[in-house]
């Protein structure tokens, strides 16, 4: 009776398959964003587009649904306590970061620079949970899956060390908060609103004006 059990159970939760597509796809993708990142700024206007909307082909082509996506709008109500604990957490590192005198203005806080940011944080939670989480969970364990996109996630970040530390620990949490309600407009909100408040509450000179790869290396305090 043992021995039945343990069989059923096997092929119930089968293994996963490591699939040359989607180590393919995962390497290459992953590439092409880390060689943008390193480009000078006007290279990167030219292959910048390119290397961001190359996952998006490949998603597309697989002809997912919407709620596969995580873009069902009837998938947004029960996810909508991310957001109030978003601004929670904002206002506590606001406090936090007034008592220790690292409080300062926002970099550019137009509304246009403010807004094409957080439709950026929507994209990088794209990226994440529709190109790089699905690939990762044909191939491992949903845990592991996890951690390795929120690791990948967090290198994309350096080598702004305080960036790649909070892009690891919120590439990990918004994981799984995507595999138990899939709503990928409340995570790109709530990524944008912790992200203002990052760039607010840790110094500039840290930050670099949240650069992320040359352009990291290439900051010059104004």
């Amino acid at each position: 009776m043992a021995t039945t059990t343990s069989a059923s159970y096997n092929l119930a939760v089968p293994r996963p398959q490591v699939s040359a597509r989607d180590l393919f796809e995962l390497s290459l993708g992953f590439a092409a964003i880390m060689a943008v990142l390193w480009l000078p700024t006007r290279d990167q206007l030219i292959f910048g587009p390119i290397a961001l909307l190359a996952p998006l082909f490949l998603v597309l082509l697989r002809w997912p649904d919407l709620s596969a996506l995580g873009l069902d709008w009837q998938k947004v109500l029960p996810s909508l306590w991310i957001l109030p604990a978003a601004v929670g957490l904002c206002a506590s590192g606001i406090l936090l970061a007034q008592e220790l005198g690292t409080f300062h203005r926002l970099y550019q806080a137009d509304l246009v620079h403010v807004g094409g940011y957080v439709l950026w944080t929507l994209y990088q939670q794209f990226l994440l949970q529709d190109y790089f989480m699905p690939r990762l969970s044909r191939m491992l364990s949903s845990d592991t899956a996890i951690a390795l996109a929120a690791s990948l996630f967090a290198i994309a970040h350096l080598p702004n060390i305080p960036l790649a530390v909070a892009t690891l620990v919120w590439g990990s949490v918004s994981c799984g908060l995507f595999r138990r309600y899939r709503s990928l407009y409340v995570l790109g909100l709530a990524q944008g609103l912790l992200g203002l408040c990052f760039a607010v509450c840790v110094p500039d000179s840290m930050l670099h004006h949240m650069r992320v790869g040359l352009g990291y290396s290439q900051y010059r305090p104004m």
